[in-house]
């Protein structure tokens, strides 16, 4: 095969975007890159940095996947302020700002744990600032190993692509969603009642699971999500590379290493 088709090869694949913290999150970041290569995508990781350049940066993103991570800014959606708890208001910002350039364009939108509650709050929907302060019976479980079940309506969308009525899934987080936000609708829910998993009203792909699948390697069911993720982006290819966006705006792993 020559440079020129492997070039070619290359650019024929989706770029999905995936949001993340300045600090930390690179496990999470790493697995995110190996579920959308396996799925035949190429991954590309957004931080909080040179936010007035995102517009140019969302012009070359094909699919995004909003990440897991730090609580969301009760200020989003009318929750209290938690001070044990961290906050990353630069993320809030910039993931909020992608959500609004990607709206009006249909592409694929992806939440992940604090991703799915981000699209709710986005589109004026609210969180449970504690899931043990709101349900009495919720036991305390922090694992990437599944170690819950969530039951999908039957005639949603996640169900179809996940080719399953319940799924067993890990458990990291403390909020969730409450109420809805505008086009969107619950699919999924734990034994406990807690959303689990949202989906958007209509033909786009924008949906949002409590859990992460990225950690869940050998599950083919979750590797289906990332793979339907891919191909929903596919239509969008713009053929732009990896290194000419890092160049106009993303924060890659060299960037913030010599940044410290």
């Amino acid at each position: 095969m020559t440079s020129a088709v492997r070039r070619l090869f290359r650019r024929n694949k989706p770029l999905i975007g995936v949001t993340g913290s300045r600090r930390g999150g690179w496990t999470a970041w790493a697995f995110h890159k190996l579920a959308i290569w396996r799925a035949g995508g190429r991954a590309v990781r957004l931080t909080p940095r040179r936010l007035p350049t995102l517009e140019g940066v969302a012009a070359k993103l094909d699919g995004l996947i909003v990440g897991g991570g730090d609580d969301i800014g009760p200020g989003l959606y009318g929750g209290l302020i938690e001070p044990e708890v961290r906050l990353d208001p630069e993320r809030d910002e910039l993931e909020l700002k992608l959500l609004d350039l990607f709206a009006p364009t249909g592409r694929p939108v992806l939440g992940v744990c604090r991703g799915a509650q981000m699209i709710n709050a986005h589109l004026g929907g609210t969180l449970v600032s504690d899931i043990y302060a709101a349900f009495d019976d919720v036991p305390k479980m922090r694992t990437p190993l599944p170690a819950k079940h969530v039951t999908f309506e039957p005639d949603s969308r996640l169900r179809a692509i996940l080719g399953r009525e319940v799924c067993k899934v890990n458990s990291l987080h403390h909020q969730a969603v409450d109420r809805m936000g505008r086009g969107l609708r619950v699919v999924g829910r734990d034994r406990w009642g807690v959303v689990q998993a949202i989906e958007g009203i209509g033909g786009r792909f924008l949906i949002g699971v409590q859990w992460h699948p990225e950690f869940l390697v050998f599950t083919p069911a979750q590797q289906r999500l990332y793979r339907s993720l891919v191909a929903a982006s596919a239509a969008e290819t713009t053929g732009a590379e990896p290194d000419d966006i890092a160049t106009s705006a993303l924060d890659l792993r060299a960037e913030e290493r010599a940044a410290g």
